[in-house]
């Protein structure tokens, strides 16, 4: 598997208006993010890893979510 495989934590490396978010899927050079505002298909080339700041963004908003509505966020 390419970068940013199922489970990583990025970030988009044009724009922060996505937030960070966690790779949920793959599909060939794309992936599928949940970012903390939306889910998106992104190209994989147009992310980054995730800085640990953005990292512990997305873990304590995945955990709310979890908390709140139930399931495997």
């Amino acid at each position: 598997m390419g970068a940013h495989g199922v489970g990583a934590y990025v970030a988009h490396t044009g724009t922060d208006v996505y937030g960070p978010g966690k790779v949920i899927g793959t599909d060939g050079d794309w992936r599928r993010v949940r970012f903390v505002y939306f889910v998106a298909s992104v190209a994989a080339g147009d992310l980054r890893t995730a800085s640990p700041q953005e990292e512990a963004e997305v873990r304590a908003w995945l955990t709310r979510k979890s908390a709140r509505h139930g399931g495997n966020w």
